[in-house]
């Protein structure tokens, strides 16, 4: 089926899809043409679902019952994306939870005399796993296979697309460009980051009651309105009838 979609893909949708992948973690598991393929089955089960309960089951005719399952379909079929983007965003979550320990122990692998890239196998070395640690991992072989230290970290950021690791890097570009001391710049950089982090924290918090507020409106403030109103309601009832 993949290959049967591939030529009809536009150049834009395989970038992205290439993208996405790259930020989940599944590029060696998964390629455009799987993703591609796997939409276009999940959308045709999905209409093919509706259509057999639609005239199966409520008697529907035949093109009635085909245009009501096209949105289903259509759903169906973006479901599999869907689940990508949250993979991927989830994934850069948990980079940018653990990048301030990564911060912390590249730091004081410098500071005890290590050069970057020794302080960075040793922290790829002591990180628990994780998504971070297996980016870092792969970073470290691209620079063991011959790839320049910077262009292997650039690389790393770019298929990780966390914004965090993109400014890291381009800092330690720029002070391996003046010559400048790792360690400040590290230690900066940590600091920095643990900052965001708790800024992060401090705002979900504060986004918490509102995302609240359509559960209570929906599901509890009705109840207790009947709650409430049950007895009073009987009473009138019962003194009219009396």
């Amino acid at each position: 089926m993949g290959h049967f979609v591939q030529p009809f893909l536009p150049w834009k949708y395989r970038l992205r899809v290439d993208k996405e992948l790259r930020h989940a973690g599944l590029e060696r598991n998964l390629t455009c043409m799987n993703m591609s393929a796997l939409q276009l089955l999940a959308g045709l089960t999905g209409t093919l679902l509706m259509m057999w309960v639609s005239v199966r089951v409520l008697s529907r005719p035949l093109g009635l019952s085909l245009l009501l399952a096209i949105v289903p379909g259509l759903f169906c079929g973006w479901l599999p994306r869907h689940w990508l983007r949250l993979r991927g965003r989830q994934r850069q979550r948990q980079i940018l939870k653990a990048f301030p320990f990564m911060l912390d122990m590249t730091t004081l692998c410098v500071e005890s005399g290590l050069n970057l890239q020794g302080a960075l196998i040793q922290t790829a070395r002591l990180s628990p796993e994780g998504p971070l640690r297996q980016a870092l991992g792969h970073a470290l072989n691209d620079m063991r296979a011959g790839m320049p230290r910077l262009d292997a970290l650039r690389a790393m950021a770019d298929r990780t697309g966390v914004q965090a690791l993109r400014q890291w890097v381009t800092a330690m570009a720029q002070a391996d460009a003046l010559g400048m001391g790792l360690g400040p710049i590290l230690r900066a950089q940590s600091d920095q980051r643990r900052s965001e982090r708790f800024l992060r924290a401090e705002k979900l918090a504060m986004e918490a009651p509102v995302k609240m507020l359509l559960p209570l409106v929906l599901c509890i403030f009705p109840c207790t309105f009947i709650v409430i109103a049950f007895p009073i309601g009987m009473k009138l009832l019962h003194s009219g009838l009396s």
